[in-house]
């Protein structure tokens, strides 16, 4: 009886180890399918000069603006646009009044959002590209998993606090 006991146990085992061995093997595959689709925009956009950070965030400014510069903790207040890397649009806040308000730097946002905002002053416009490790990762949250975005964003106001 325990011989038994012990062949299953050690089938769950493997089974488990298979399974763990295959999930990996697919992430690679969808990570490797979204830096081609990343790579892809950048080389159908050769105008568009994009930084990559070291984060992995491609970032571009379109405009400096003349304001202070943001820091951790600042509320800044923001019009967006967000695509999809197929630059199909999921969502803005142009056309209203509302601008999206956040304090920077402190993880209220998407990771790759967040850091951009670091990277502006009060006035600016940028384009980004963020990659789903810095967005909605592999769970996808709020779209499906992997997918890498494009925002562009302006940077309305900031408050210091």
């Amino acid at each position: 009886m325990t011989k038994g006991i012990n062949r299953i146990g050690l089938s769950v085992i493997a089974g488990i180890i298979i399974i763990s061995i295959n999930s990996c093997n697919l992430s690679k595959k969808f990570e490797k399918e979204e830096e081609e689709k990343i790579q892809s925009y950048l080389t159908s956009h050769p105008t568009l000069d994009y930084e990559k950070k070291a984060s992995g965030l491609y970032y571009l400014d379109d405009s400096i603006g003349s304001g202070p510069q943001v820091t951790k903790g600042d509320s800044v207040f923001v019009m967006y646009t967000g695509y999809y890397i197929s630059e199909t649009k999921f969502g803005s806040n142009y056309g209203t009044t509302d601008t999206l308000k956040f304090k920077a730097g402190i993880g209220q946002m998407i990771a790759g959002f967040d850091e951009a905002i670091t990277y502006m002053k009060e006035g600016s416009k940028c384009k980004i590209v963020v990659p789903s490790y810095l967005a909605y990762g592999t769970s996808g949250y709020y779209m499906a998993a992997y997918t890498p975005l494009l925002f562009d964003i302006f940077l309305v106001r900031l408050s210091s606090n």
